[in-house]
């Protein structure tokens, strides 16, 4: 057979096996949003929560005295970052840690779903619950907030909002991993909501304590939401490199835990 032949019969092989990677991905990532669409607990804090409070905070306080701080555009940027990092703590980690409690994951190890498929299909889904969140947030933004901002800037804004699930959901990974099914929501809670607060996403940063500002630097959630706020021009000076050094160092340490936590259930499992 010549090169060619051997070329086209290799590509034939290699090709279904794609497609089928492909639809096992997109299977798993549909389910998994069908599955989330349906409860309320996650539903609530993750879609409802951002919204009401910037009807509570950002639209109620757009009627400033003239230049005053502007709450409605600050606040678009810090609760659309605090909407995602939801999403992808409490899709990844949460349903992880309530899926390893029923044994689904020990069940699916069992079948020829490739390795990755669940995770794939979690990262897909905190995705696009996050850019559902964004483009609700910034339509209330846009009508009720008064916000005006060029087409540029919405699209920047939301690209850096929702790429900020990969860390957040690296994070998750590893608490769903050494967390139970019923102690992940609270571990959630208890991490996320100080550090979104102590990070500027509730309260601009700039009206914080100083020792909250010092605090804030160690936070990965500071320097996500440094790099929303810069799109708008609302940050504190931050250095873009710093602050995605930050999140790549606290995205590798996460998956590094999280790899942790599943040898050591390969290891209860098959130990």
């Amino acid at each position: 057979m010549n090169t060619a032949a051997m070329t086209t019969t290799t590509s034939m092989t290699i090709q279904p096996g794609r497609r089928s990677l492909v639809r096992i991905f997109s299977l798993e990532a549909k389910y998994e949003f069908l599955k989330l669409l349906r409860l309320p607990a996650y539903i609530v804090p993750t879609l409802a929560f951002p919204l009401v409070f910037y009807m509570l905070f950002g639209v109620a306080l757009k009627q400033g005295p003239r230049g005053a701080f502007d709450f409605p555009t600050y606040l678009i940027a810090t609760y659309g970052a605090f909407g995602v990092m939801n999403a992808a703590l409490f899709g990844l980690g949460a349903g992880l840690a309530v899926e390893r409690g029923q044994g689904w994951l020990l069940l699916k190890r069992a079948t020829p779903m490739p390795p990755l498929g669940p995770y794939v299909g979690k990262l897909a889904m905190c995705l696009l619950f996050g850019t559902l969140m964004v483009g609700s947030l910034f339509t209330l933004g846009a009508t009720a907030g008064g916000v005006r901002l060029p087409l540029a800037t919405w699209l920047a804004l939301a690209a850096v909002q929702i790429a900020g699930a990969v860390p957040f959901a690296a994070f998750g990974l590893a608490i769903g991993y050494w967390a139970g099914p019923n102690s992940a929501p609270a571990i959630i809670n208890l991490l996320s909501l100080p550090s979104a607060f102590g990070s500027g996403m509730w309260i601009p940063i700039q009206m914080m304590p100083a020792v909250v500002k010092k605090i804030a630097l160690y936070l990965p959630s500071y320097h996500y939401a440094q790099l929303a706020l810069k799109t708008i021009g609302m940050d504190r000076g931050e250095p873009v490199g710093r602050s995605v050094a930050v999140l790549a160092v606290f995205t590798l340490l996460s998956l590094g835990l999280a790899w942790a936590g599943w040898r050591r259930d390969e290891g209860k499992t098959f130990g």
